[in-house]
Order: structure tokens, then sequence, then C-alpha cells
């Protein structure tokens, strides 16, 4: 079988690391958790420091990890004080941490504000305060066109980082975001729950006509590497990536299971978007992932001189991507993914 190529190269130089102090927020999650093994595995950071609330997932953290660099910080992103705090002497922030189950956020709005929203605000204050050099903000294709607050919440953190260039003026700091599709095996996300459904003989699907796009935790890594180790300030990246089916994706991971359709939840999209065609008239092809070029007079011109231009009216869209997964290739993304372990009373 042949593989796809990955969005960015995975074997990218983190030389750019080297003596620096990282921090990830979030860094509990599936993408934190992943992001900071590459980091202990292939780079000469000085120090890597997990911010998140779970002390218990910090603990669990700690016992796995044997490394002298890396430090854990309790503290929540709503928090402007701890974030002050926390950043102090730090060189570069990935900031993962964020409320994202939709159909969960559709009914507690003013949570999912507080934290991906202003949370997202009392990052781009810190960091600007401490003299954090550079930002790269996590994102999602809900963020283009959203219907749910979830994609809401992340369209205005998209802007505020964008913006936050703005206020840096002549320091150092700079920010930028990652937008990407749904990460496959992540926490929360519905392969873990399919192969947990597998034992029951039906699978729940929404709709037979959706499309997601899906990019593995490996090439999600890759790709906020390389927007660290290139951003300019004030660029969206967007990878690459194939699109599935979800009926498709069912058949792959349980053909023996009956399907039952459910309706669409609170929020949802037939068919997610990535890039939009007004977007594309300020993006470029950069080889393995699109670069939005912020629309602010500080940007200039020639930031990103390898890129083309994309063609008129462009829009990266699942249902009309070129790339298509194949059950073979799901199988291999999934590869040790566990089911998840059903809600307990």
């Amino acid at each position: 079988m042949k593989k796809r190529s990955a969005p960015v190269d995975s074997r990218t130089s983190l030389a750019f690391l080297k003596g620096k102090k990282i921090l990830v927020t979030g860094g509990t999650g599936s993408f934190g958790k992943h992001f900071i093994d590459v980091l202990l595995a292939r780079s000469e950071a000085a120090k890597v420091i997990v911010f998140s609330r779970d002390e218990l997932k910090q603990s669990e953290m700690a016992a796995r990890l044997k490394d002298d660099r890396i430090r854990f910080f309790l503290g929540d992103v709503r928090d402007p004080k701890r974030l002050q705090r926390a950043f102090h002497g730090v060189d570069f922030v990935v900031h993962a941490a964020a409320l994202k189950q939709v159909p969960a956020l559709e009914y507690n709005p003013s949570e999912a504000i507080l934290t991906n929203i202003t949370g997202a605000e009392n990052i781009i204050n810190a960091a600007l305060d401490q003299g954090v050099t550079r930002v790269v903000a996590l994102s999602t294709d809900k963020a283009v066109n959203p219907i749910n607050l979830y994609g809401a919440t992340k369209l205005c953190a998209e802007k505020l980082f964008i913006a936050g260039n703005s206020y840096a003026g002549s320091s150092k700091t700079t920010f930028s975001v990652v937008r990407y599709g749904n990460v496959v095996g992540s926490r929360g996300s519905v392969i873990p729950l399919f192969l947990r459904k597998r034992k029951e003989g039906v699978l729940p699907l929404t709709d037979e006509r959706m499309t997601r796009f899906w990019i593995t935790l490996d090439q999600g890594v890759a790709l906020v590497l390389q927007a660290l180790a290139t951003m300019h300030g004030g660029e969206i990246f967007v990878p690459k990536i194939a699109s599935m089916k979800m009926v498709d994706l069912a058949r792959a991971i349980a053909p023996e299971c009956r399907l039952k359709f459910v309706g669409i939840r609170p929020g949802e999209k037939l068919h997610e978007v990535l890039l939009t065609e007004d977007e594309s008239v300020r993006a470029k092809d950069a080889g393995g992932f699109f670069v939005i070029e912020p629309n602010f007079p500080w940007w200039g011109d020639g930031k990103w001189p390898a890129g083309s231009p994309l063609p008129a009216d462009f829009r990266y869209s699942s249902e009309t991507n070129d790339r298509w997964l194949t059950s073979e290739e799901l199988h291999e993304m999934i590869g040790s993914i566990q089911p998840e372990e059903p809600v307990k009373s």
C-alpha cells in the first residue's frame, strides 16, 4: 500500500528548540501529551512545562515521564495572574487548552466563552507582559463559518491571536494559529466510541452523507512544530489532510455492525471546511500545508515567498477533498487506540 504523505515533514529539525523553555497549555490532553513526548525525545529543550487544571492527570504523567527537564504547573487559562506566573522566563507557548465537546458547549455557552475566548485573551496578555517569543494556538475546522458555539469561540480565539501581533508593537512576541480537522483517537472523539460500541453490534451515526477531515496526532504535532519553526506572526497554518465519509469510517471499524442513524446533534455540520473562498484570496500553497496570511498592514508582502497563490474561488472542504482515506489507511492510523470506557453514573 502506498502511504499518504504527512502534511509536513515530521523529521523537521528541532535545533531551534535547543536551550529553550516551552510551555504547553492543556498539556495533559491528547495533543499535549503527544507533543511533550516528541519534545522530550527529539529536542534539546532546556525545560518543558505542562500547564493544566487536573492534578491527577499531571501526577499520572509525571509517573510515566522520567526526564528532569519537565515541570508541572497547576492552573487554569481563565486565571490571568496564574498565567503571568507560569509564563515567566518562557520562550515558546503552545496553547492547546480548550473546552471542545460540541453538544456540551451548546448547553453551557458561558463556560465555553470563559475558557476558549477569555482564556485566549489571557494567554495573549501574559505572553506580551512576560516577553514570550512565539505563541502557537490550536484551532479547528469548526471555526470556519461556525454554526456551533465551540466553532464560534475558536473563531474568536483565532482573531484574538492574529490581532495580538498588533499589540506586540516593537516587542519580540509573535502569535500564529494552527487550524486542523478531527484528530484520530483523541479523547472524546468518535473512533474510541465506535471501538467500544462494536461489542453491542450497533454503531450510532448522525447522517449517512456526513464527511470529516482526519489527522493523526503525529501529523498535528509535526504541523505545530513546523509553525513554531517558521512563523512570522499572524499566519494560520492549514494542513493538507485526508477526508472520509462517516459511514465508510464506521464500516471500516466494525463491518459486522448494524448502523443506526440517529440524526444530527445540536451544532453539527454535514461537512467541514478548513479554508474558504474568501480566505484563499490571501492564502498560499506552501507544499504540505496552506498558509493564510493576515489582512493587517504590519504583515507586508513576501513573507512566504516560496508559496504559490491558490486558484480563484478555491475552497478546501471535507466533501470535495481530493484525498480520501481507505479502510487500510484508517486502520494504520488507528494503531493502538483503545476503546473508550463507558461513563459511570
